[in-house]
C-alpha cells in the first residue's frame, strides 16, 4: 500500500506540526511516518478503523509513548517528554483518584497548574455543564465510568492547556453529555486550542470538526474538510467515504 502524498502545507506554521512520526512495538509498525497539522482556533478528527495507530499517535503526541522518529512541534518548538503545560489527554479509559472527591479533583488541577485567579467558578461552571456539580462530594471510587469521563473532561478544560487530545470521549456519555461536550470542544477551539478528536462515532464528527485525518494501517489514508473528502470521492455521507478509504 504506497504511501499517500500528503505534506505541511506551512512548514512554519504555528500551532501544533507532525512530521515524520513513526512508532514501533516489536515488528509490528504501528505509526508509519505521519504528518499532519492542528492550527489553534481547530478541531481535527482522527479517524480509522481498528488497529489503525489512532491511540498510539495520540499518546505519543501526549509524551506517554516515546516515538522511534519523527518531530512534534508547537509554536515552532519541540515538545520534550514533559510537555503537560502543552497538552492534555483525555484517554479511553477513564482514571481519576479514587480517595478524592469530584471537586478535589478540580481543586487539585487549579493548584497544579497554578491558575489564576477565578478557576474556582470556572471549576463549579464546567461541571455543572457536564452534569457532575451536583455530584461534587461524590468520591472517585463511587463514579461510573460516564461520571468518570465528565470529570476528566471538566479538568482537562479547567487546566486549559493550548492542545487538547480526546481518545473516544463520547462513549459513556448519553445524548445530553455528547451534545454539551460538543458545545464546549467548539468553545475552547474559538479561544484558540488546538483539538485532536479521535472517535468512531462519524456523526458526531460532522458536526463540530473543522478538518478530518482518516488513518489506515499506521498511515494517512486522507485528509481534508468533510466536503472536500465528500466531493474527492464522489459520496454523499462521510461514512461511505470513509469506508471506500479504509477498505
Amino acid at each position: 500500500m504506497a504511501q499517500p502524498a500528503f505534506s505541511l502545507t506551512d512548514p512554519e506554521a504555528k500551532g501544533l506540526a507532525v512530521v515524520g512520526l513513526t512508532k514501533r512495538f516489536g515488528h509490528t509498525l504501528a505509526v508509519d511516518h505521519l504528518a499532519f497539522e492542528v492550527s489553534p482556533h481547530q478541531i481535527l478528527a482522527l479517524l480509522g478503523p481498528n488497529g489503525a495507530g489512532k491511540t498510539t499517535t495520540l499518546m505519543c503526541l501526549a509524551g506517554l509513548l516515546r516515538p522511534d522518529s519523527g518531530h512534534i512541534t508547537w509554536q515552532g518548538v519541540e515538545l520534550g517528554p514533559s510537555r503537560g503545560r502543552q497538552v492534555a489527554l483525555i484517554g479511553e479509559t477513564p482514571e481519576v483518584y479514587g480517595m478524592l472527591t469530584v471537586w478535589e479533583h478540580m481543586v487539585f488541577v487549579g493548584r497544579a497548574c497554578r491558575l489564576e485567579a477565578g478557576w474556582r467558578g470556572r471549576a463549579e461552571q464546567l461541571l455543572q455543564r457536564l452534569g457532575m456539580w451536583e455530584r461534587r462530594d461524590l468520591l472517585g471510587e463511587a463514579l461510573s465510568k460516564g461520571m468518570r469521563q465528565r470529570l476528566l473532561i471538566a479538568a482537562a478544560l479547567l487546566a486549559a492547556t493550548p492542545i487538547l487530545l480526546l481518545d473516544e470521549p463520547m462513549v459513556g456519555l448519553d445524548p445530553r453529555g455528547q451534545r454539551e461536550l460538543r458545545n464546549l470542544l467548539v468553545e475552547v477551539s474559538d479561544q484558540g486550542t488546538a483539538v485532536v478528536v479521535s472517535t468512531h462515532l462519524l456523526a458526531n464528527v460532522q458536526s463540530f470538526c473543522d478538518r478530518l485525518l482518516i488513518l489506515n494501517q499506521g498511515r494517512v489514508a486522507a485528509a481534508g474538510g468533510l466536503r472536500e473528502l465528500l466531493s474527492r470521492h464522489g459520496h454523499e455521507t462521510l461514512e461511505e467515504t470513509f469506508l471506500e478509504i479504509v477498505e
